[in-house]
């Protein structure tokens, strides 16, 4: 079998990661531009003030993404360049590069992706609060019509958050992402809250706005379990544990945020560990937290495991010089598979890989070109384990390679590089790395070429 003849090739980024000109034509701090600025958070001290300077070379690399052959383009938008305050005044030049740049890939033949939150919360309304203030909900309606009303006529897939469980669980539950905070299990069942209604109320107010039919999701990401077997048995361990709730760490699972927005409650193992301190929604809220969502978009790099270590201290697929990428991930290709039927079993929708990829340590070689074959090999291996899920009956919309270009690794600075185009950070310079040739070809075989051309 293949993939199907509407599968939507594409690759992704984020407004923080890439943009830079973080004080141009009236922008205004992030949590992220605030927490930079202080020593100590990110690798080397960098920050995103230039980054790729996307704002400003948005048609260059639009063109790049075109001569790739990309199919759609996932981008989130930065919520303090069009509401420098967060609500009130609206920033409209922040607001028309949004605009040129959607109708720039329109022009490319290439389907824009609308991410409205990929944690760049305006530093305005953290100094209110942020997702503690019971208003959030509010504030980030009003930042979705904003958005909406300006977009809305050419773009068709919409998503609402990326990865709470980053910017929740690890940003203020476990301090280790702006905004570096450690709250309680009360506090992060309060802004788990918050969160819930502010999807709820982005939804609704998509719907309302929309000049043409939507499919909107949102794209978490979490821990999938591997199972050490193809038995029942082994594989139903592996689906418990890749959607149980753990005590500490509430806001990092998958259940924790999809089963309330895609079943209407919280899993029985959320109930059964926190019973009466779960949050509680009267049915008006709830009616709009699960407001029917037509896809279920996910971020997924690696798998876990479950099963018992050896008594060496290696997992089955972490083992004495085990494949990682330059982050230290493992490479788990099969991850794909078990991510696409778990999720998809359990919420019936049908799902898009919103990202993945591999972090390398590419540069240009002597001949002006960059040799990533580490990369090709892992998106090789990634998509065969991604069509197989297809091929078992699971619906599968779209694949998006994070990332679309080299950018800034939130802590990790950006010695990291996770791009089909390398970035020269001193000049600006963009380069196709070998695997964006290789995923030209990909796309333009629909994923044939994944088996050597038949």
């Amino acid at each position: 079998m293949s993939f199907p003849k509407d599968f939507l090739w594409g690759a992704s980024s984020a407004a923080y990661q890439i943009e830079g000109a973080y004080r141009d034509d009236g922008r205004k701090d992030s949590i992220w531009d605030h927490f930079t600025h202080e020593p100590g958070h990110i690798a080397h001290g960098e920050t995103g003030d230039v980054a790729c300077d996307h704002y400003h070379r948005f048609r260059e690399d639009v063109a790049l993404m075109k001569e790739i052959g990309l199919q759609s383009y996932r981008f989130s938008v930065s919520w303090p360049r069009v509401l420098p305050d967060g609500t009130g005044a609206v920033n409209e030049k922040g607001l028309r590069f949004y605009s040129d740049l959607v109708d720039a890939l329109l022009e490319a033949g290439i389907d824009p992706m609308v991410t409205l939150y990929h944690w760049d919360l305006p530093q305005a309304l953290y100094e209110k609060g942020g997702w503690k203030n019971p208003e959030s909900p509010a504030w980030f309606e009003e930042y979705t019509r904003v958005v909406a009303r300006k977009l809305f006529d050419r773009v068709k897939y919409w998503m609402t958050f990326n990865e709470p469980q980053v910017f929740i669980g690890l940003g203020m539950q476990l301090g280790v992402m702006a905004p570096y905070e450690r709250n309680d299990e009360e506090t992060v069942m309060q802004v788990s809250r918050h969160v819930f209604l502010a999807h709820g109320r982005a939804v609704a107010a998509l719907r309302e706005e929309a000049g043409q039919p939507l499919l909107i999701g949102l794209a978490p990401t979490g821990d999938v379990y591997l199972p050490e077997s193809d038995a029942p048995e082994a594989v139903e361990k592996a689906r418990e544990a890749s959607f149980a709730v753990l005590p500490g760490g509430c806001a990092l699972g998958n259940s924790w945020w999809a089963d309330p927005i895609f079943r209407g409650r919280f899993s029985e193992d959320a109930e059964a560990k926190f019973g009466d301190r779960l949050p509680r929604f009267t049915e008006e809220e709830w009616a709009l937290v699960t407001q029917p969502l037509d896809f279920y978009g996910f971020n997924i790099y690696q798998g876990s495991v479950h099963y018992p270590i050896s008594a060496d201290g290696y997992q089955d697929y972490a083992y004495q010089g085990s494949p990682r990428t330059a982050l230290g991930w493992n490479v788990t290709p099969e991850v794909m598979y078990w991510a696409s039927k778990f999720l998809y079993e359990r919420y019936g929708k049908p799902v898009l890989i919103t990202e993945n990829g591999m972090a390398g340590m590419d540069w240009v070689s002597l001949d002006g070109h960059v040799h990533d074959m580490q990369r090709i090999d892992f998106l090789h291996r990634y998509l065969l384990s991604l069509e197989k899920s297809i091929d078992d009956g699971i619906p599968v919309l779209g694949y998006c390679h994070w990332s679309v270009m080299d950018n800034l690794e939130w802590n990790s600075g950006y010695d990291p590089r996770f791009g089909l185009i390398h970035v020269d950070y001193r000049t600006q310079r963009r380069t196709l790395k070998d695997s964006a040739c290789w995923y030209a070809e990909v796309i333009r075989t629909n994923g044939e070429s994944l088996h050597g051309g038949k």
